[in-house]
């Protein structure tokens, strides 16, 4: 397995994450880029995502992410009512090297986010045509 030329995410305790990270290395046709998120970047990643104003900043953080790291942050209103940040469908897509915490902190951060800026919640909802009208 030939190792990348930047730092990777350190492995993860067996039985307890399920980011299959050394199948990722082990396939020479996959995409690794994943594995930069390390644990210190990730910290810087959910502090930005906490820091974040308006909904344009949001978007521009979704379409980064998928750029650079090839993760899809899909943010919906849920099926119910939205009463609560609680009400948005916040997930990111499970892929090879993602690991089981970062897929739980990104949306919590992103929560707190939409708590600490209401604006955000209401454009994603009007986004979705849910005060927009049809």
């Amino acid at each position: 397995m030939p190792m990348p030329d930047f730092e990777i995410r350190k492995e993860c305790p067996p039985q307890l994450c399920d980011c299959a990270r050394d199948e990722l290395l082990d396939d020479p046709q996959a995409d690794i880029a994943i594995l930069r998120l390390t644990q210190m970047e990730e910290k810087r990643l959910l502090a930005h995502i906490e820091g974040i104003a308006s909904h344009a900043q949001l978007k521009m953080l979704q379409q980064r992410l998928q750029h650079n790291l090839g993760v899809v942050l899909h943010i919906t209103p849920g099926s119910n009512e939205v009463r609560t940040m609680r009400g948005f469908h916040i997930e990111l897509i499970t892929q090879p090297g993602l690991c089981r915490k970062t897929r739980a902190a990104i949306p919590a951060a992103v929560r707190r986010c939409l708590a600490a800026h209401p604006e955000i919640a209401y454009a994603i909802l009007n986004e979705n045509d849910l005060l927009g009208g049809a």
